[in-house]
């Protein structure tokens, strides 16, 4: 997304026992507007004129047709737009698709697959009000903010919670802050979502423990702890009985490494969970004593456990070794010696059109050929803690951050995951079942901007075949070519 206009809507799948197979049709309008949800006003991007986003929700099996129109306007931003769900609907910027630039729009049609709940029966209340949303905020665009000299990611101002938050240095009247309703003696399911752009946030609820039953879309045994560690773009599903005392209760969500204010004195950094029937006030209530952190080598995937390939490292078809750095010049994050730099034409339309080889694809040296049907082994030795996020896969991470051990039995699955510090190997295995370009970026924004990226051609010679693309994504690039806002062609 390269920091265009990145729409961050949610799509929140409400599972049920049974497969529905509906059509579900939404029109998306993307425009620019002035909110202030930390006291301050900016400009910023919003959808339908709402920020958050609108929730669209669903059923295991439904037919998605989301129309999304880009009437972005300010000058002042990057004006062109997408979003992402399969290969040619990935919706990531020259890599599945040229952007959606201002006054045409695209249909993202997709079907989601039909996996069951199988832990529905451990939750009572699951719905709109349930989803919690954290987001940093700056009062200043991204195009003020970077690039800088070395290209240093900038600190956010506030947190947001459910697009609302408060800033450190405000004076006068506090902000409004979101409100989490709570139904005494139910159990919620709390769908967390990280879109930070780069702060990682300790989430945890005042006098509540949190139980994870799910990770970046996995179902996993019930893992029960106080703290969870959220990485940008990282989403977890966490059942929070209400079983305290009707009151109100501080949501606390504080980044962590330096990235943010990590107090919590007067709201900063908060939400607040309120009991049905409590005073409209803010709590006053203290976090868990001695908390109890999530440990990613404790989550163990519910259905299928498991790592594909053989017990010990490099039991792979393929094996790939990713280095992190930074070229002290440019200030370009690299990985192998190689910024990811954005092609003129995307990736996908390059396989489609029959660069298939190894080399023959650009930007060459950042994107790896995979062949078809192998277990992939992917390792990152560590030197920063940088959330990376793969299209297409989840995968399974055999040796997690903070840890020299290595599960091949049962370890965690997502798509998302931290590569931790200067004495980790984070490693994660998939299967190359899934034909298409996928990215591989670090979910910080900032660093994706500045070339921390490579993109997996996976079984380039079937992409064609396994998920042809329509006429309109085929007219993207002529459009974007033509009238593209963010470098004064038209």
């Amino acid at each position: 997304m390269h920091l265009r206009s990145s729409l961050r809507a949610i799509l929140a799948l409400a599972l049920s026992d049974l497969v529905h197979a509906n059509t579900i049709s939404k029109t998306l309008t993307v425009v620019n507007a002035n909110i202030a949800p930390d006291g301050v006003n900016r400009s910023t991007v919003v959808v339908d004129g709402q920020f958050p986003g609108p929730l669209i929700t669903g059923h295991p099996g439904d037919h998605f047709m989301i129309n999304v129109i880009d009437n972005l306007t300010d000058p002042n931003m990057r004006r062109s737009t997408s979003i992402a769900h399969s290969n040619e609907m990935d919706g990531v910027s020259f890599v599945n698709q040229c952007p959606i630039v201002p006054d045409h729009s695209f249909l993202y049609d997709f079907v989601i697959p039909d996996p069951q709940d199988p832990l529905q029966d451990l939750y009572d209340v699951d719905d709109e009000t349930t989803v919690i949303m954290l987001a940093d905020w700056y009062h200043e665009l991204s195009t003020l903010l970077f690039p800088n000299p070395g290209k240093n990611a900038p600190n956010p101002d506030a947190t947001l919670i459910n697009g609302l938050g408060r800033w450190a240095n405000a004076t006068g009247t506090p902000t409004p802050l979101a409100v989490i309703r709570a139904q005494p003696g139910k159990r919620h399911r709390f769908r967390i979502i990280s879109t930070s752009c780069l702060p990682t946030y300790q989430f945890s609820i005042d006098q509540h423990n949190l139980t994870i039953i799910e990770t970046d879309g996995t179902e996993t045994h019930p893992n029960t702890v106080d703290v969870i560690t959220v990485e940008p773009g990282q989403r977890y599903s966490v059942i929070v009985t209400a079983d305290k005392p009707v009151d109100n209760y501080w949501i606390r969500s504080i980044p962590v490494g330096g990235d943010g204010n990590p107090t919590t004195d007067g709201g900063v950094n908060s939400a607040i969970l309120r009991y049905d029937g409590a005073q409209d006030t803010d709590p006053n209530s203290t976090a868990v004593a001695n908390p109890v952190s999530m440990n990613e080598a404790n989550i163990v995937p519910l259905v299928n456990p498991g790592a594909p390939g053989e017990p010990f490292p490099g039991g792979a078809d393929v094996n790939i070794n990713l280095l992190v750095g930074k070229d002290p010049v440019s200030g370009n994050f690299t990985i192998n010696n190689v910024a990811f730099i954005p092609p003129s034409m995307p990736v996908l339309l390059q396989v489609l059109s029959g660069a298939v080889s190894a080399g023959s694809v650009m930007p060459n040296a950042s994107v790896y050929s995979l062949p078809p049907n192998k277990t992939v082994e992917v390792s990152f030795p560590g030197a920063f803690p940088h959330p990376m996020h793969l299209h297409g896969h989840n995968f399974d991470v055999v040796r997690v951050a903070g840890s020299s051990t290595y599960n091949y039995v049962n370890p965690i699955r997502r798509d998302v995951v931290s590569i931790g510090g200067p004495t980790d190997n984070v490693t994660f295995r998939f299967v190359t079942n899934n034909p298409g370009p996928w990215f591989l970026h670090c979910h910080i924004d900032w660093h994706l901007e500045a070339g921390l990226a490579i993109v997996f051609a996976e079984d380039a010679g079937d992409v064609g075949n396994a998920d042809p693309p329509n006429e309109q994504w085929s007219d993207l690039c002529p459009l974007y070519n033509q009238l593209d806002p963010d470098t004064g062609l038209h």
